[in-house]
């Protein structure tokens, strides 16, 4: 049975269970700060189990791709070394929300799993929760007696809290839960060892399939246990390992989910998959890590320094050092994999087909990038080695390692072969310590720590009605503490609210809270689990009062002529640029808009100046706002609304439309275009391989830029007597500089050879070395520096001091031949630090080349004096 067929019983199964199938959500997180990448499938549907949404179906089915390589559920050193971890892989599952419970999620996985999939029962093992006096848990006894149906009491095993018991987080929502493991070895081993033994012991063959999970207490930040007032199923099962199951392979790379890119990447590197373990190792982290990147960009994550991003850019870069030393990938090669991805999964995930191009592009770039990066680490490694042979060092220090790992993403593992081959260590315990240390650092500046919700009124919020209000009663249904580095704040959750809340790429509103007796400042106010949440420095005096809220009109107002003007060029660069032209990703301030999209080439400035134009024509046009709110998501799309990868759309949306312009948004906009004024185009950049940014200003910004222009040429007519052409003026102007600019030049070179001239008549010789140690009369550093290397050049064993004032500060200069350098152990660097205290200054560089700076022009005199007894010193 092949994964698509296996994928659609699957599906098939649960809709005879009466359970809706939902799609996968995107695997890039926006909307939750405990999360960058969905790494289970409950996740889409959190805010059900916090009590924040109530679910539109009680039972529901799906199949979500995953993504854990980051925070708790980090597989990703894992993964290529052993034959069942992966990065990206799916998770197939059913949910219940307060609907059924342990007997039927039990029975429907055995039936399942032994029925439909036809798995033999004799291979199959639960485990269930043994309890916790910690929390003062009781076994799960009603999971027990629900297994007993189907398994002999031998093959249900007790489990401790750390495999059987789930914990969304620090606090809440959580429960027991019971997996099943399936035993893959074959009779001969079976009979030597009980299966039961190697349950849940990391053995390759007898492996966790099925988790389910039994959601019924809340854990709170005291960490007692509370019981949910309703109680929820959350499965997941690992599809490739199913696959892996019922298609009689020992390894999910043998699945055919896998197979086609493991020949199509034989093919490319001339390797042949199971003859040597690296290359196995190798071939498997390529075929996992094309998936996960592939996935990520199409959902909208692009590879960066930052977040999710660097966790993307660090298993792109996993795969290409892989393929660099264990298959001999020294150029690009992973975007040929992409089309065998699409062929395999596009179906299911037509993300996949869409953003083919883009994924392609971006990740040849990265490519080209990394190995170019790793050439440069292979050269600096090369520069320690030598150094430590030449000092005959055996250990190379920790902190190189880290350095090179830090700076130049120069893989740890790699530098540990390169030493090897060269009959050097690597001191581990040094990198270790670096490593902490970042890691120390990064948790101090990200560490937060919520205090439990205080709950004033557990009635539910009706949300934001910012659209049509922006001042409104309110009252605080919910308020808690939050601690961060070095400072407190509260977040308050509102009945309603006309506050809007950071998302889409606009930035929140600001304003205030306020009654007859204060008022609370509004600093920000963004979405968490689907509540809306109003930061404010201080608690009000009284949680319970009503208040009035008021939203900052100008602040909105800005904000909302930069929104609008966005949906404009977005409109606009598809117009003129093409249709391949997708957003990915903006910002949305009261001064400024950013947006960034695909495109594969720099605009030229003609085609900036038709994107601007045609927004112009349309803010002129005053098109009216056409706003369609809670429309059903097909008929959005049937409305010519775009849908944006790596969003998220519940089953209504919000559609927003100025004349041809139609889009999916949930931001604030101007009732007719007119009221935008104008736009003006400030930037065009490249943010990354295959796309592309706009910087705009709108409104009051863009006709106050537009007059400082003027008024800047108009200062430079004035500074030009006003020239009926002040562009011809100015050209006339650089000419005459650039004229000006060689006679100098040629002047500075004359005095240059005059000064050299003199300097060489008064030069010293002491046994075999020759001592200048001159003042000269030179303003310009660049000047003095060349001087005194066309005097190395000349001379041999140079020991070379000159001191100058440029504009009234001291300069010194030491320039030393590097023979002579070698012979007297003499440092540029350190000698013009030490004589720079003459001059209260100081200096560096080089140690046959160093300058210095100072304070004390009198006392230049007496630090040139002392480079010379340095010298002198060593006769």
């Amino acid at each position: 049975m092949n994964s698509r067929l296996i994928r659609q019983q699957f599906q098939d199964f649960f809709i005879s269970k009466n359970h809706t199938i939902v799609p996968s959500a995107p695997m890039v997180v926006k909307d939750d700060p405990t999360l960058m990448f969905v790494n289970a499938g409950m996740n889409q549907f959190k805010d059900i189990f916090l009590g924040h949404e109530k679910p539109k179906n009680p039972r529901v089915a799906n199949t979500q791709k995953c993504l854990r390589v980051s925070g708790k559920h980090n597989d990703l050193e894992e993964v290529g070394r052993d034959t069942y971890h992966h990065t990206m892989f799916e998770m197939l599952g059913n949910w219940s929300f307060g609907d059924y419970f342990k007997k039927e999620a039990i029975d429907w996985a055995w039936e399942f799993l032994t029925d439909r999939m036809k798995i033999n029962p004799d291979r199959l093992y639960a485990t269930v929760f043994e309890g916790s006096p910690d929390d003062n848990l009781e076994p799960d006894n009603e999971a027990v007696t629900c297994w007993q149906k189907h398994l002999d009491h031998s093959r249900i095993l007790p489990g401790n809290k750390k495999d059987n018991f789930w914990e969304m987080g620090e606090t809440g929502p959580c429960g027991p839960c019971s997996e099943i493991h399936i035993d893959l070895r074959d009779d001969a081993e079976r009979s030597k060892t009980d299966g039961r033994t190697l349950v849940n012991q990391n053995h390759p063959l007898v492996i966790e399939i099925w988790n389910l999970v039994f959601i019924q207490f809340n854990r709170t930040a005291d960490g007692s246990l509370e019981p949910l007032p309703k109680k929820h199923v959350d499965t997941g099962m690992g599809f490739e390992r199913l696959c892996m199951v019922i298609q009689g392979k020992q390894s999910n790379y043998d699945t055919d989910l896998f197979l086609a890119l493991i020949n199509r990447i034989e093919q490319i590197t001339g390797k042949t998959y199971r003859k040597k373990p690296e290359v196995d190792v190798a071939i498997r982290v390529v075929a996992d890590h094309i998936r996960a990147v592939a996935f990520s960009i199409a959902d909208g994550q692009l590879p960066s320094n930052t977040g999710a991003g660097y966790v993307i850019r660090r298993i792109l870069r996993r795969a290409v050092r892989y393929a660099f030393t264990f298959l001999n990938q020294k150029d690009p090669f992973l975007s040929k994999l992409v089309p065998v991805l699409i062929e395999e999964m596009g179906d299911t995930f037509p993300e996949l087909v869409s953003q083919e191009q883009l994924i392609k592009k971006v990740i040849t770039e990265e490519e080209i990038s990394f190995l170019r990066t790793l050439q440069t680490g292979i050269e600096r490694l090369e520069q320690i080695t030598l150094s430590a042979e030449k000092n005959q060092q055996k250990e190379i220090n920790g902190e190189v390692a880290f350095e090179l790992y830090d700076t130049f993403g120069f893989p740890l593992d790699l530098t540990r072969l390169i030493l090897s081959e060269k009959g050097l260590t690597l001191d581990d315990s040094g990198f270790t310590r670096e490593m902490e240390k970042q890691k120390n650092r990064s948790r101090e500046a990200a560490q937060v720590t919520n205090d439990d919700w205080v709950i004033i009124d557990s009635k539910e919020s009706i949300g934001f009605i910012g659209y049509d209000t922006l001042t409104t009663p309110v009252k605080i249904t919910r308020y808690r503490q939050v601690s961060g580095k070095k400072k407190n704040w509260f977040e308050l959750v509102f009945n309603q609210t006309p506050f809007y809340a950071e998302s889409g790429g606009q930035i929140s509103d600001r304003g205030k809270i306020f009654n007859d007796h204060e008022s609370i400042d509004i600093l920000e106010v963004k979405k968490e689990n689907n509540l809306i949440l109003h930061i404010a420095a201080k608690l009000p005096a009284d949680p319970g009062s009503p208040f009035t809220a008021v939203v900052n009109e100008k602040q909105r107002l800005n904000t909302t002529l930069n929104h609008s003007a966005t949906h404009l060029l977005h409109f606009a660069l598809r117009k003129i640029l093409g249709d391949h032209v997708t957003q990915k990703g903006s910002l949305v301030h009261p001064d400024y808009l950013r947006f960034d999209f695909s495109h594969f080439q720099k605009i030229e400035e003609e085609e900036l100046i038709r994107i601007e134009v045609l927004v112009n024509q349309l803010i002129r046009q005053n098109i009216a706002l056409e706003e369609f709110r809670s429309v059903p998501m097909t008929k959005a799309v049937r409305m010519g609304a775009m849908a944006l990868f790596g969003e998220k759309y519940g089953d209504r949306v919000r559609v927003i439309r100025f004349g041809e312009s139609t889009e999916l948004c949930g931001g604030t906009h101007v009732t007719a275009t007119g009221q935008i004024g104008q736009f003006r185009i400030i930037s065009e950049s490249s943010i990354a391989s295959g796309i592309r940014r706009i910087e705009a200003v709108t409104g009051y910004t863009a006709e106050k830029l537009g007059r400082q222009e003027h008024h800047q040429i108009k200062e430079i007519s004035r500074m030009l007597k006003n020239p009926e052409n002040v562009v011809d003026a100015v050209a006339d102007i650089q000419h005459e500089i650039y004229h000006l600019k060689k006679t100098v030049d040629k002047y500075e070179r004359e005095q240059t050879r005059v000064i050299k001239s003199d300097l060489l008549s008064k030069m010293e010789k002491i046994n075999h070395i020759h001592l200048i140690c001159e003042k000269v009369s030179l303003n310009d550093p660049a000047q003095i520096k060349d001087l005194a290397f066309q005097i190395k050049r000349e001379i041999p064993n140079l020991y070379l001091v000159l001191g100058s004032v440029i504009k009234g500060k001291p300069s010194l200069t030491i320039m030393i031949s590097e023979k002579l350098m070698h012979e007297k152990n003499l440092n540029a660097a350190q000698i013009v630090k030490e004589c720079a205290k003459a001059i209260r200054g100081g200096g560096g560089g080089q140690p046959f080349f160093a300058t210095a700076g100072g304070k004390n022009a009198e006392g230049l005199s007496e630090a040139m004096s002392q480079a010379k007894n340095l010298l002198l010193k060593t006769l």
